[in-house]
């Protein structure tokens, strides 16, 4: 089986760790006034900001994100102004004094090298301005994947104790943000590789079965040839689409009729299905190709070898918070061990990704929404899988 992208649970308490322990240092020891203490209002009003910022951060370090979490970042700080670099300069800054933006991504230059806070003063920090309030600066880094990938910098009058120590917090937080956000794209990178290889695991035998069952119907029916081609068409089109790595389940079911038309045109009576489906749930969003493959699989492995009819049901229901989807087939079964070795990765026996499905449902929804897979010999297939309604993330392009 794949491995599964998921945010690690140590990465987000370690980061709501950090906001806490800043917000209580930034009330310090407040009286209590009415319902709320100084300190919890301090920390309320700390971690609402943070989770400000945070929305920016989410695709990781951008010229788009660090402006817009900067004024967030700042609010927290109690700075005059805060920068905000990569490796290659300066992304963002934030509060007055921007004529040493120019300087920004050198002031920092020790941190990115070090890996450690600097604090800089009048001897690093010079201005002409006797009104200008960037006299001195405090610089911490921005770790991703354990190696540094930018730095925040805060600038004020004098770099205080406590200013050097709430920096470094908030960059650890910060940190854990960009962590987060490259977790992300490694899941997404993950389920765009599976996606390939599903793509290249489409049966050559199903498509020549169905070029030849196609030519089989061009002399003596050529209108069926006709329908019989632009539904292989359209079959084709969405299995090596473009888009995103989700679909609706409406689209995905429309696809999966596309291809038992085709195997129908070849298995002709001996074919035999029935949708149950629940309209409610065509709306809800899928993993892209979560569906055909596993029709696919049972009609190739439950039926083909099958002597007489074959019949295959697939239903979706309504689960409440969930969909479920099913896929049965009353054809020859296999063995339990071989599937759990196929879904464990340790065999390569199924040829259309039973394996590839059930890893990427775990990547998107965790390890309790993987593939639910009941047979046995000589008693047929249902593989059945939940998919919740909602999901974040999870939308349809």
């Amino acid at each position: 089986m794949s491995p599964s992208f998921h945010v690690p649970t140590a990465v987000v308490v370690a980061g709501a760790m950090l906001l806490l322990g800043l917000g209580v240092w930034l009330a310090g020891r407040g009286r209590r006034r009415g319902f709320l203490s100084t300190v919890d209002r301090v920390t309320y009003a700390t971690l609402h900001t943070a989770s400000l910022a945070s929305r920016h951060l989410a695709d990781g370090l951008t010229p788009e994100g660090a402006d817009r979490a900067g004024k967030h970042l700042l609010a927290i700080l109690g700075a005059r102004s805060v920068a905000i670099c990569d490796a290659s300069g300066l992304l963002a800054w934030t509060g007055p004094g921007d004529h040493h933006s120019d300087d920004a991504h050198g002031h920092a230059a020790a941190t990115r090298t070090s890996g450690a806070s600097t604090v800089l003063g009048g001897g690093e920090i010079t201005c002409s301005d006797p009104d200008c309030p960037i006299r001195s600066a405090v610089t911490a880094p921005l770790i991703a994947d354990e190696r540094v990938v930018g730095t925040l910098t805060a600038y004020a009058p004098t770099a205080s104790a406590g200013l050097a120590q709430a920096t470094g917090e908030l960059a650890r937080w910060v940190s854990a943000e960009l962590d987060v956000a490259e977790l992300g794209r490694a899941r997404t990178r993950a389920m765009e590789a599976e996606l390939r290889a599903l793509r290249a695991q489409i049966s050559p035998h199903f498509i020549y079965n169905s070029l030849g069952a196609i030519a089989s119907f061009v002399r003596t029916d050529p209108e069926r040839a006709r329908e019989l081609l632009l539904e292989f068409a359209d079959f084709t089109r969405y299995a090596l689409r473009q888009g995103g790595p989700f679909t609706t389940l409406a689209e995905e079911l429309r696809n999966v009729e596309r291809y038992l038309v085709l195997e129908q045109a070849r298995f002709g009576d001996r074919l035999q299905v029935s949708l149950l489906i629940a309209p409610e749930v065509l709306p809800v969003h899928v993993p892209y190709l979560a569906v055909q493959p596993l029709v696919e699989n049972a009609v190739r492995h439950g039926l083909a070898t099958k002597e007489g009819v074959g019949h295959v049901t697939i239903t979706a229901s309504d689960q409440g918070s969930e969909a479920e989807i099913s896929i049965e087939d009353d054809g020859v079964g296999t063995s339990p061990d071989l599937v759990q070795r196929i879904l464990d990765g340790q065999s390569r026996a199924d040829s259309v990704g039973l394996g590839n499905v059930d890893a990427r449902l775990r990547q998107v929804y965790g390890d309790e929404f993987g593939l639910v897979v009941e047979t046995a010999v000589g008693a047929g297939t249902r593989v059945s899988f939940r998919i919740p309604k909602y999901a974040p993330g999870v939308h349809a392009d």
